[in-house]
């Protein structure tokens, strides 16, 4: 059952302004900033355009502030809504920091919005035009509507941190998850010098990728490793075929993943190898992190713990 909670209306009862709702939740929007490196002027105008100042039905009885839907994987209560068909599912929050946080995690860990991570954080017009580039809403204006509202309110103003917090910014996604080219160090046997293949390193732990032709005997020999301990780290039970540009790590992969890749929402078709091998975490770990049993897949828009939850 779910539970109706009160909206973001004033003491009077009546509905928010746009100048009311921004004050309101100014503060909440630059902590997610801070937490995530989503520009807050980005994160109220959204919340101004999705929630109608915060007095549509779905801010005001469930606290959801960014018509965020139910996908397939959410636990939550829910409530039923008009959109874009009859009675759809929607999330439905126990107060509005839970629906910016979800708003949060809901850009920050879905490849197709990863790319806005890498512009300037005060590069408002950017993640607007990004945003909709991406696919958030369907509006042909999406972008613009963003924009107006910014430069009417003055919204960008929230996005100048000082450069103590600007440089406590989390790492973009793709910044926390290139891979760097390792050198071999002196006497070191692993990382053997070689002509056509370079070792690289994601979340710490040395791979390289595999070539036409190449099986994991051969990669063992020319890395100084026995068989089994190349099928252990990329978790095989067996010399399975390798293709061209498959990620072979020539170590054991981490616990965790990188600490600014704590979750990643699954693509169609990714299973837990693929994002064990992507993000180099043992899939041992990325079930007993998810509450999944050993085999199982995750279904396609779940948010997957890449970390031990907090």
């Amino acid at each position: 059952m779910m539970v109706i909670l009160l909206g973001a209306t004033t003491a009077a009862g009546q509905k928010l302004t746009r100048r009311q709702y921004i004050e309101k939740y100014a503060e909440t929007a630059v902590r997610e900033m801070k937490a995530t490196g989503i520009p807050a002027s980005i994160t109220l105008a959204q919340g101004c355009l999705e929630s109608g100042n915060g007095n549509s039905t779905l801010a005001t009885k469930a606290n959801n502030h960014f018509g965020i839907k139910c996908h397939n994987n959410w636990k939550g209560k829910t409530i039923k809504h008009d959109d874009d068909a009859p009675g759809e599912c929607f999330r439905s929050y126990k107060n509005a920091d839970e629906s910016f946080r979800d708003h949060s995690d809901f850009l920050r860990y879905r490849d197709r919005y990863a790319f806005l991570f890498d512009l300037e954080p005060t590069d408002y017009k950017g993640w607007a035009y990004g945003l909709q580039k991406a696919g958030y809403a369907t509006a042909q204006t999406y972008a613009t509507s963003l924009i107006r509202i910014i430069e009417d309110e003055e919204l960008w103003r929230y996005d100048k941190l000082d450069k103590a917090a600007l440089d406590a910014l989390p790492l973009s996604p793709a910044q926390a998850e290139t891979s760097i080219a390792l050198k071999p160090l002196p006497g070191q046997k692993l990382y053997t010098v070689s002509l056509y293949r370079e070792v690289r390193s994601t979340n710490g732990v040395a791979y390289i990728l595999a070539q036409e032709g190449d099986t994991y005997r051969g990669l063992a020999k020319e890395y100084n490793l026995f068989r089994r301990e190349l099928l252990r780290f990329n978790e095989r039970r067996h010399d399975t075929p390798l293709h061209a540009g498959e990620i072979v790590y020539v170590e054991a992969k981490k616990r965790e993943s990188a600490r600014d890749l704590d979750k990643h929402v699954v693509e169609e078709g990714e299973t837990m190898r693929d994002l064990s091998q992507r993000y180099a975490v043992k899939m041992k770990k990325l079930y007993q992190y998810n509450g999944m049993a050993a085999g199982t897949e995750p279904e396609p828009g779940t948010i997957l713990n890449l970390r031990k939850p907090r």
